[in-house]
């Protein structure tokens, strides 16, 4: 099944389940919106790989008037995202592959939240290039995401609190169930490199600003 198939097929219950399949989920979501030095309160902002929208809904609590464009490669999932903005006409919505799409003009805020980390190492080294281009002077770049440990006994207790921790949650059999088997479709990357990835496109800095087992936040600046 293609990825576009996967997250299509669980869009209307993606939002629901977040705070259950996220143990860490108000600081993940917020704490990178707070972190933000934006000057203003109308950037342009890029969402890659926006789903529903739910970290551009965080970054609008702080910046109301954000001028935001997403996009993804599931048509149901803009298809929520269209819904929950639509007070915001002037929002576009972009059903394509983030890594080949080709971007007009500058944005001075791109964010992604929990799709970098499906991408292979060279396509994930070659989007921060391609982010650091589209950013405009003393832009910022944010990716709350999965990270792998460099440590595989270290990965396997963070894998293991995950299951735990979603056990717990109150979702059923089948959702759990259904959750672990869509990790096949990860392609972590761990902190390290993608720090140096970052910072070898250009950023004057790159640097991780929240970490929960194998969630974390990346904060990069132009």
């Amino acid at each position: 099944m293609s990825m576009k198939d996967v997250f299509g097929n669980i869009a209307n219950e993606y939002d629901m389940h977040r705070r259950q399949l996220i143990p860490c989920f108000d600081d993940f979501y917020s704490l990178p919106v707070q972190f933000m030095d934006f000057e203003g309160d109308n950037p342009k902002v890029l969402d890659i790989g926006s789903g529903t929208g739910l970290f551009a809904s965080a970054l609008l609590g702080k910046y109301p008037n954000a001028q935001i464009t997403l996009i993804d490669l599931s048509d149901k999932m803009l298809e929520i995202a269209r819904k929950r903005f639509a007070e915001y006409p002037d929002f576009k919505f972009i059903e394509a592959d983030y890594i080949n799409y080709e971007f007009s003009g500058q944005f001075d805020i791109i964010i992604s939240a929990l799709s970098i980390h499906h991408l292979t190492p060279h396509q994930k080294e070659n989007l921060y290039k391609k982010c650091f281009d589209l950013l405009s002077e003393n832009g910022i770049f944010v990716n709350a995401d999965q990270v792998l440990s460099p440590y595989p006994e270290v990965e396997k207790v963070f894998c293991e609190l995950w299951k735990h921790s979603i056990q717990e949650s109150g979702l059923s059999l089948k959702e759990v169930r259904e959750a672990v088997e869509r990790t096949s479709y990860d392609n972590p990357s761990t902190l390290e490199e993608q720090l140096k990835w970052l910072r070898d496109a250009g950023f004057k800095y790159a640097d991780c600003i929240y970490k929960y087992c194998h969630f974390c936040v990346m904060y990069a600046k132009k």
